[in-house]
């Protein structure tokens, strides 16, 4: 369809179009004419993002955008609605409840059916890269929609104070009542270790382990110096058994060495008197009896000595022995007190520990106690909503205008539609269209006589149907058959 043939059909079915467009005008005015008046209001808050106890503080790594869509939630969520219907005395108002009653038949929630038609009649667009929230609310009266906006914004910071307070208070009293536990948690271990301190005789400060770790190094040290003496002791018997006169105690004891000069000298008297007496001479006897009293005192002397030294090393034995077995007693002991010391370590690792999650407790009841006390939110009222002095429904012009373009679209679209039901050749692009073989002639009707002569399409027409148009068409243009 060309532009001269849509221009064609609109003004063949000029009339129809005009009809359509005319009614859809008044349709639009008479809409809008009993469309009540509403007014709106706007009320707006800024939120404090970095504050946030819902969004930032459990998900520190998100941006202002998903902050801010939060909170959006938050001022279109039931719980605000709920507030605002409850502070507003919406729920008070018989009327409201009748139309509740009418509306439901009594089934369901009764403020929340208010809540829910509160929604409608408040906006609160996504903000972009921006911290304030504008709450835009749509009454039958300008008073009304200012309170309801008002009553949105208040409701709002109102409810963020409780979803910071609400939790605070639950984590307070659940601190609270692990701080008891671990408190009875932590007296208990502190008996525990003061109980086995008493029966042990350790007390927290004793240095008793060192004291005998000491005693127990001086032992070892005793134990090594007998056991040498005792070897000494040992190699010089021992020595005795193979000749007693190397022994060093004996070459060494002044008596003996005095008693085997006296023997010497005596020995040389015997032999002088030998070679002057006969044995039997009384002189001579007595020199021969000095040497065997000094022999025998040299004996006995040697003797002692030797018995010394088997004393000495039966003696470095029993020291031995002694100091062996209290070197078992001490090891016994440092390995109980070192028994004890640990036991007490444990004792006090669980004391600490238990001291580190009391602290810990009480530093999470300190702050949550603090948190559930808490009357400040993490938003504030930017600008209160007041009484809009137009109503901003409904909007006259735009309402013509869209009754106009409604209008002319739809006027158009009728006339196409009729058309397209009744379709008529009416300019000659219609005629070739329709037989599809060139226009050979045409001639226009004068316009004063258009009412009741036929165009020349219509005989045409009349003689392609009759004769067959083909033929014709073969013979005017020479056309072999």
């Amino acid at each position: 369809m060309g532009f001269f043939q849509f221009l064609t059909i609109i003004r063949a079915r000029f009339w129809i179009a005009v009809g359509v467009f005319a009614a859809c005008v008044v349709v639009s005015q008479i809409v809008t004419l009993r469309s009540p008046e509403l007014y709106t209001a706007l009320a707006s808050v800024v939120v404090n993002s970095k504050s946030d106890p819902v969004t930032a503080a459990g998900y520190p790594g998100q941006g202002l955008t998903n902050v801010m869509d939060t909170q959006t939630d938050i001022v279109t969520s039931q719980r605000v609605a709920e507030r605002v219907v409850r502070s507003l005395g919406f729920d008070r108002d018989p009327a409201l409840k009748q139309a509740w009653l009418k509306t439901t038949k009594g089934r369901g929630d009764y403020v929340g059916w208010l809540a829910a038609a509160l929604h409608g009649c408040i906006t609160v667009p996504a903000p972009r890269e921006s911290n304030v929230i504008n709450i835009s609310a749509t009454w039958t009266d300008a008073k009304g929609a200012a309170k309801i906006a008002n009553a949105f914004a208040q409701a709002y910071i109102e409810t963020n104070i409780e979803l910071r307070v609400q939790p605070a208070k639950q984590y307070a009293a659940w601190f609270d009542e692990r701080s008891r536990a671990l408190r009875a948690d932590l007296e208990a271990k502190q008996k525990q270790l003061t109980d086995y301190q008493d029966k042990v005789g350790m007390l927290a400060t004793d240095e008793h382990l060192d004291v005998e770790m000491t005693r127990l190094a001086e032992l070892s040290s005793q134990l090594v110096a007998i056991q040498t003496q005792r070897q000494e002791s040992q190699s010089r018997e021992a020595q005795v058994g193979g000749n007693a006169d190397a022994v060093l105690e004996i070459l060494q004891n002044p008596l003996i060495t005095s008693l085997k000069a006296e023997l010497s000298q005596a020995e040389a008297k015997r032999q002088d008197l030998a070679t002057l007496l006969d044995t039997n001479h009384p002189d001579y006897q007595r020199a021969e009896a000095t040497i065997t009293s000094l022999e025998a005192r040299i004996a006995h002397e040697t003797g002692k000595v030797i018995d010394s030294l088997r004393n000495a090393t039966q003696i470095n034995l029993r020291r031995e022995r002694a100091i062996d077995a209290a070197i078992d007693v001490q090891k016994k002991r440092v390995e109980e007190l070192k028994h004890q010391r640990t036991y007490a370590a444990i004792l006090q690792s669980d004391i600490a520990t238990a001291q580190r999650n009391f602290d810990a407790v009480s530093q999470g009841l300190a702050q949550t106690s603090l948190e559930s006390q808490a009357r400040q939110a993490n938003a504030a009222q930017l600008t209160r909503a007041t009484e809009a002095a137009v109503p901003s429904s409904p909007k006259r012009l735009r309402n013509l205008a869209l009754g106009i373009l409604s209008g002319l679209a739809l006027g158009v679209a009728v006339a196409l539609w009729f058309e397209k039901l009744d379709q008529r050749v009416r300019t000659d692009i219609d005629l070739q269209q329709l037989l599809g073989v060139p226009l050979l002639a045409g001639f226009s009707v004068p316009r004063s006589e258009r009412g009741t002569t036929p165009r020349l399409s219509y005989f045409v027409s009349i003689a392609s149907k009759a004769l067959g148009f083909r033929a014709a068409a073969k013979a005017l243009t020479h056309q072999p058959g």
